[in-house]
């Protein structure tokens, strides 16, 4: 599970002034953008570009800026985690907005995304923060699953084989370089591939030693 634009996000529920209106938050000192809204992100700001970059741009379209309010992230990052534990009580927190959660299929449902839209819409509506599900069987392939949801927070993503197969038509269609780390610890698992795709990687090629962690566990 994944917040979308977590600290704008955040600034939003407080605000609904804000909605459908293009904003930032800043870091310290009112820096770079550390979050982006939808709109911001469309009209070409970038994760980390020093604010003064973006001034011209910003006046041009409105784009709002806003100082960012760590108390009030950390306070809703804790309530996301403690709903996601009444899900999945196994969870591991990845970021301040982020966290897998291990689950156990119930016996005779063989489709967890009810699981996964139930869990969105509990966050949404006690929190209204908007979240992407992915699930699959491992967590490489549930932190891809969850880049698919994050392009549409409407759906659940779930893998439910985590096969090639299943998972080809977006594997070749994914940068490596934005491939997920399976551990907020380590590194991007592309063995320093800076081209092609994430179907690249994944075949029997010379980055053998992270396959076992891209393979769905049999």
């Amino acid at each position: 599970m994944d917040c979308n634009n977590f600290y704008v996000s955040c600034e939003r529920v407080f605000r609904p002034d804000l909605r459908n209106v293009p904003v930032v938050v800043l870091s310290n000192n009112d820096g770079c953008a550390v979050s982006r809204s939808n709109e911001a992100k469309e009209l070409g700001i970038r994760m980390g570009q020093p604010w003064f970059q973006c001034k011209e741009l910003a006046e041009e379209h409105g784009i709002l800026a806003l100082s960012s309010n760590y108390a009030l992230y950390a306070d809703m990052s804790n309530r996301v985690m403690s709903i996601l534990a009444s899900y999945a009580p196994r969870q591991e927190v990845y970021s301040i907005d982020e966290a897998f959660g291990l689950l156990s299929r119930p016996a005779g449902d063989p489709d967890l995304s009810d699981w996964g839209r139930k869990l969105r819409h509990s966050v949404r509506t006690r929190l209204g923060l908007p979240v992407a599900v992915g699930i699959a069987a491992s967590k490489v392939r549930a932190k891809l699953a969850n880049r698919i949801a994050k392009l549409d927070w409407q759906i659940v993503v779930y893998f439910e084989h985590a096969d090639l197969d299943e998972m080809g038509p977006f594997l070749k269609s994914l940068p490596t370089t934005l491939v997920p780390s399976p551990s907020a610890n380590r590194p991007n698992p592309t063995c320093g591939a800076t081209n092609g795709t994430a179907g690249s990687i994944v075949t029997p090629a010379p980055c053998s030693r992270f396959l076992p962690a891209i393979k769905a566990s049999s």
